[in-house]
Formats: C-alpha cells, sequence, structure tokens
C-alpha cells in the first residue's frame, strides 16, 4: 500500500493568514491539494493537522480522507511527516509526502513518482525538472524507524544524506513540483497563473 500523506499543520506564519484556507479556482489550496492526492494512483489519502485543525477539516469535509493529529507541529515539519508516518498502518509500503501549499502540481506527476518508485523499490523517490528537486518525497517504509528516530531541528537532509545513493530522480513536466506558497506575493502569482478559475 501507498499512502499520500499530506503535510497541513504549519502556521502559515510568513503569509499572515492560513494559507490551506485560500481560495484556489472553486475550492480551496488543501482542498486541491487533497483531490489532487485522490485521484492518484495512491491508496488512501491522510492530512497532517496542528494549526486551525478544525479549519481545514471543514475545508475538506466531504472527501473521502484520514487525519492525523500532529500535536507537536510548532516544533517544525519534521515533527508532521513523524507523525504521519507513526500513523501508518503496518502494511504501508511507502508514504507520498505532499506539502499542502502546493495545489498546482497534477495527479499525473505524483503518479509518475509513485509508478518509478514501484519499478525501482529505491529508498526514496522525487520528480525532477531542469536539473532541480522538487515535491512530493516518496520514502520507503524500510526507512521508517531511521526517520522517527530523527531530531525535529535536523529536518529530512540528514537521512537524504545517508542514503544519497538510494535517491529516485524521477524527471517531469510540471514546474509547479519546485512551487510552494509561503507568502502573499506567492499566493498573488498563483492567482495571477490561474486567473479566472477562483
Amino acid at each position: 500500500m501507498i499512502r499520500a500523506l499530506v503535510l497541513a499543520a504549519g502556521e502559515s506564519r510568513r503569509m499572515g493568514q492560513p494559507k490551506m484556507l485560500l481560495p484556489f479556482r472553486d475550492t480551496t489550496i488543501i482542498a486541491a491539494v487533497a483531490g489532487t492526492a485522490l485521484a492518484s494512483s495512491a491508496d488512501s489519502v491522510h492530512i497532517v493537522l496542528g494549526a486551525r485543525a478544525e479549519d481545514i477539516r471543514a475545508a475538506v469535509e466531504g472527501l473521502p480522507v484520514a487525519f492525523v493529529m500532529n500535536a507537536a507541529y510548532r516544533l517544525g515539519m519534521l515533527t508532521s511527516i513523524q507523525a504521519g508516518v507513526r500513523a501508518m498502518p503496518a502494511e504501508t509500503r511507502a508514504v507520498l509526502l505532499m506539502l499542502g501549499d502546493q495545489p498546482e502540481i497534477p495527479a499525473e506527476t505524483l503518479d509518475r513518482v509513485i509508478d518509478a518508485w514501484q519499478r525501482s523499490r529505491s529508498g526514496f523517490a522525487l520528480p525532477i525538472i531542469g536539473g532541480k528537486r522538487g515535491h512530493p518525497l516518496l520514502i520507503d517504509m524500510r526507512h521508517r524507524d531511521e526517520l522517527l528516530a530523527l531530531s525535529p531541528e535536523s529536518g529530512m537532509r540528514p537521512l537524504l544524506a545517508a542514503h544519497a545513493d538510494e535517491i529516485l530522480h524521477v524527471p517531469v513536466e510540471s514546474d509547479a513540483v519546485l512551487r510552494d506558497l509561503d507568502t502573499p506575493d506567492d499566493y498573488r502569482r498563483l492567482t495571477a497563473r490561474n486567473e479566472g478559475g477562483i
């Protein structure tokens, strides 16, 4: 089983308002990301909650997603990854880590990463375009214990550095894998690219 893990626990400090709840096309940022995950070949979709948890639940009401609560979300993104991985059922073979603020990534891109991993069974797989690594990051659950042992301050870098030879780079066509939303300017650019749809 390959499970999509959408990280949506952050406080959106640089945005100045909850970015997951901002309008995007005919829905919200988080609902668009969840919808893309559901349209992919992932076997299930789980959303990691923290800040504004009830509002984010409400934003995806009606979608067949599961929720994981990260009580330690203020300590950084790694705690959300760890909370999500810890909650995955035993039969999970891999998790696809998706950022909750990347609504333009198409489901086809997710499938390309998943398909490439299934053929290679590498420790990790991620999209690459123009020589740059993007998201989402797929992690084989054989690295579960090592991931859970990481310090929140370190982030994922030590794990990826220790297994650099296991990282599969998957060429993709959408540069949306390089873009997330941190600031009001990022959101203005997003809306400009999708004008008429929000």
